[in-house]
């Protein structure tokens, strides 16, 4: 693959298909653990090396997984590298570790890790691959990066446990709280189809398969051109 190619694949998951805020996946740990800056980057960072590692892992065995058996594969290659990142946060981070709790070991069943895998590690050459895993996982520690600092700020008046309201603006527990996390991913999506929509990318209608971006790249949809 040319080096262009490879810089539009980085910046592919980083801005067009932003994993979290175009494509809609994750939202379950970013609502989650974004209470924090400090978590956003810690779950973020976990996440982009798994992904990275399961994408090479996926690309280099691809013509030996049989088709019929490839998704229970792929979850064992990513559930290996979710438990090596796990036991390094463990003994070298053990207060992002306590903070991410149970959704750290829950990135095996994170659905950006199974797609990227399903649709781009199990088609492409392992570099392609390594590149994809590290702009998708940047994007996703990104916006958990935005969110935490956003609901820390205005919800305990601190950014990576340092003061920095000093009783300027009251914290607001609210965003501390679920309806908080979901009032900001709001406005983060509102605001990502704004400024998409004044660069001429439509803002997505509906949740099939014409409205996805990753919809070349997905061997379902086009098995389902192919019937039709």
């Amino acid at each position: 693959m040319k080096k262009q190619s490879l810089w539009k694949v980085f910046f592919n998951g980083i801005l067009k298909e932003n994993p979290v805020l175009v494509l809609l996946l994750g939202t379950c740990p970013t609502l989650a653990v974004t209470t924090q800056a400090v978590n956003g980057i810690g779950m973020g960072l976990a996440a982009t090396v798994v992904l990275v590692g399961s994408n090479v892992a996926i690309s280099l065995i691809k013509k030996l997984v049989p088709d019929s058996v490839r998704i229970p594969i792929y979850i064992t290659v990513i559930a290996a590298f979710v438990t090596v990142v796990q036991m390094i946060c463990e003994a070298y981070a053990y207060s992002v570790y306590q903070a991410l709790g149970i959704f750290l070991p829950l990135i095996v069943v994170n659905c950006i890790i199974l797609a990227r895998a399903e649709m781009f590690a199990s088609k492409n050459s392992v570099l392609a691959s390594a590149v994809d895993g590290l702009g998708m996982g940047l994007g996703f520690t990104c916006v958990l990066l935005v969110m935490g600092s956003i609901r820390e700020i205005l919800g305990a008046g601190t950014w990576f446990g340092m003061p920095i309201t000093n009783g300027a603006i009251d914290p607001m527990v609210f965003f501390m709280l679920p309806p908080g996390g979901f009032f900001v991913f709001g406005i983060l999506v509102a605001l990502v189809n704004h400024f998409g929509t004044k660069r001429g990318l439509k803002p997505r209608k509906s949740f099939d398969c014409d409205a996805c971006p990753s919809k070349n790249a997905c061997q379902n949809c086009q098995s389902c051109n192919k019937e039709a």
